[in-house]
């Protein structure tokens, strides 16, 4: 072997590493099965969730999904930064890892650059969702509604926990029902 193509196949080694490693899923944690996307779809309200940069200081979090031509799901997450006083929106997608009947996805709002997410938890009637990233520092407690009764709400804490999720990190959503 040369080393030309030595040096290409570690190139394309190394971009694998970087690009598929937005298809994993926490150690313990086994994304929903059967998932039913077209159920999914259509908004839902961030409950609560791990600070990150993209959602710093943001209330009134949703997330809209849709299907996309391509069959490739669009995601338009919104939300109202209270220091800036100003909404914010991000346009993405997300496709499947594997089969579509599998709630293991990756989501990419800055193309070529793909994350994990993961829905671990929902319920039969699709109203509430827990939701993770590819590891321990992402996770979502989403519902179709501003809301989430205390009895889900402490059944996906104590789901995150046993999963290693430092849920007193988590910082819950404020919604003005507007």
């Amino acid at each position: 072997m040369n080393v030309k193509t030595l040096l290409r196949y570690t190139v394309m080694g190394l971009i694998g590493i970087l690009f598929g490693s937005c298809s994993t899923i926490p150690e313990g944690a086994v994304a929903v099965k059967p998932f039913n996307k077209e159920k999914y779809l259509g908004k839902w309200y961030e409950i609560a969730r791990f600070d990150f940069k993209f959602e710093r200081n943001m209330n009134n979090t949703t997330a809209q999904y849709s299907i996309n031509d391509n069959g490739t799901i669009k995601v338009v997450n919104r939300g109202y930064n209270y220091e800036k006083k100003e909404w914010k929106e991000a346009n993405g997608i997300a496709k499947y890892v594997g089969d579509d009947d599998v709630a293991m996805l990756k989501v990419s709002f800055f193309r070529p650059f793909y994350s994990g997410y993961n829905v671990i938890a929902i319920d039969n009637d699709y109203r509430f969702a827990l939701v993770c990233g590819k590891n321990l520092s992402y996770l979502w407690i989403l519902s179709r509604e501003t809301t989430i009764p205390e009895d889900i709400k402490q059944n996906y804490i104590t789901i995150a926990k046993k999963l290693g999720f430092n849920t007193s990190d988590l910082i819950w959503v404020e919604h003005d029902n507007k």
